[in-house]
């Protein structure tokens, strides 16, 4: 049983069916990193149903006892929760197995409907599937048209007593022409109901915090406008540089990494209007309306509203960092940005005027993502200290790490003076609730498994997104930067998104 993911525990509940999931790109860094630790916390606080079977699908030949020894030592690396409990694990490694095919070979996936059958009568699964496409993109296409070919997918249409659910990875298409090919692709085999995009963002404690936060809060809410806020910041910084995904990253770039997916989904949780209901779709409608009130980027906005960098040698945490062109698979001339910096508009009632600053990047001098929403000054008429402004109130949204929410405000400080001096009042979720937060994807696959889309990407909510920032990538295209690098690792990106923020009389926020 699971609540809505933005209801009040105990209110509602809904049962999970009895499935399969099974998991392409089995060997893979985010299996390791993310899904086994995530499906075995699962298996831990008795979150997935009683009957259930999880199979991974790769190339590599491999037996059932490799693998889940290997799944095994990655979730004593990687969980929240560790070591692994034995007791649990015991029972749990009974349900994990190994199917091993080439991606396009039909006898495969004929070889892998049989094994799934026989897991059903074994398991009592009732063919219910969840696919979960660890896997490049250019194999998306590829694997749902042979899971549509042996009949492994579902025609909703048709097949009523069972279901069969497909988990996408990001980045889902290139730009927005490859997004549509790629949606009208998956239509051939697939409904739309079949499909959960996944952005990991959105299973994170304090994202889904948000709306709640936001609405079931009238002190919030009623200043949650123009007329009480100057600016918005949206910070997703990483620590790290690319790791072994320099192949990857030399075709993707930080924009489509992260500002397409991640920042704009935060973006829109943010800013969106009260949805008349708790539905998936009635969410996801208002978060659309807001990606298509982003004001489109003229020529002039590319020169000053938006800043691209790379990142050169330096020192995070004392040791010495590579330059992105001297990471592995990276172009030595590579002009691929790894940070992002952009102003941004909403052209609506709420949001008129108001400028939504957003910035990620990789090396970046620690790992944090926060929204932060700055407030007006109040008339300089009272508490005046030779004409110096006091710091204005600003509400900071933690993600990630220590997840958790800061409120700044201005205090008197004891004594006759009466200075004024910043306070804050913190709240984190970890010592309040005496526990951490569960992973995002712990979230998400216990969602799909339920046919809750709520924390899932539409494709309208993509095709907008792209479409802003379509004209981004081709501008990029046809004009290479000049300067790269042009931040050294370990600071928090190049001078010129300074300047951007100086221009309009404001400044980043220190994290």
């Amino acid at each position: 049983m699971s609540s809505h993911p933005l209801e009040e525990p105990g209110v509602s509940s809904r049962i999970i069916d009895p499935c399969i999931l099974i998991i392409f790109g089995a060997t893979g860094d985010l299996t390791a990193r993310k899904l086994f630790p995530a499906i075995y916390n699962l298996a831990r606080e008795g979150a997935l149903p009683s009957q259930f079977a999880v199979v991974g699908f790769a190339r590599r030949e491999k037996s059932h006892d490799q693998f889940r020894q290997e799944m095994k030592d990655a979730i004593n690396q990687h969980s929240r929760v560790k070591p692994v409990d034995e007791s649990i694990w015991k029972d749990f490694e009974q349900q994990i197995f190994y199917h091993q095919s080439e991606f396009h070979e039909e006898k495969g996936y004929e070889a892998l409907g049989n094994f799934l059958r026989e897991l059903d009568g074994r398991f009592g699964t009732k063919g219910n599937r969840v696919f979960y496409l660890s896997t490049q993109p250019r194999f998306f296409t590829t694997i749902c048209e042979k899971l549509h070919g042996s009949q492994l997918v579902y025609d909703e249409k048709k097949v009523q007593d069972k279901w069969s659910r497909i988990i996408i990875e990001k980045p889902f298409g290139h730009d927005l022409e490859s997004a549509h090919n790629l949606q009208n692709e998956l239509l051939q085999f697939l409904s739309e109901n079949q499909i959960f995009r996944i952005d990991h963002y959105l299973g994170k404690e304090t994202v889904q915090n948000l709306m709640v936060f936001r609405f079931a809060n009238s002190l919030f809410e009623s200043l949650w406008n123009s007329r009480y806020i100057d600016h918005v910041q949206i910070t997703v910084g990483e620590s790290i540089g690319i790791g072994r995904r320099g192949a990857f990253f030399e075709e993707a770039g930080l924009l489509r990494d992260i500002i397409q997916n991640h920042m704009m989904q935060l973006l829109s949780m943010v800013c969106m209007e009260p949805p008349v209901s708790l539905q998936a779709n009635a969410i996801r409608d208002e978060k659309v309306k807001v990606l298509q009130a982003l004001r489109p980027f003229t020529k002039d906005d590319f020169k000053k509203s938006i800043v691209r960098g790379q990142y050169g040698p330096g020192f995070i945490e004392g040791e010495s960092v590579k330059g992105y062109r001297e990471e592995k698979n990276v172009d030595p001339n590579s002009n691929v940005e790894t940070y992002v910096a952009m102003r941004l508009f909403i052209d609506n009632w709420r949001w008129q005027g108001v400028p939504f600053y957003i910035r990620g990047g990789k090396r970046l001098p620690k790992r944090a993502t926060e929204i932060a929403i700055q407030f007006k000054h109040p008339p300089e008429v009272l508490f005046q200290e030779q004409g110096k402004k006091h710091e204005p109130n600003v509400l900071a949204i933690r993600i990630q790490p220590d997840e958790g929410t800061a409120l700044k405000i201005n205090c008197k400080v004891p004594g006759p003076a009466s200075p004024i001096q910043p306070v804050k009042m913190d709240f984190r979720y970890g010592s309040y609730f005496g526990m951490s937060p569960p992973e995002a994807y712990e979230r998400l696959i216990l969602d799909c498994m339920i046919g809750d889309t709520t924390l899932f990407a539409r494709e309208d909510e993509v095709f907008n997104s792209w479409k802003l920032l379509d004209p981004v990538l081709k501008h990029w295209a046809e004009t290479a930067p000049d300067c790269f690098p042009n931040y050294q690792a370990g600071t928090w990106g190049p001078e010129l998104a300074e300047q951007m923020m100086a221009c309009d009389g404001r400044k980043w926020r220190v994290l």
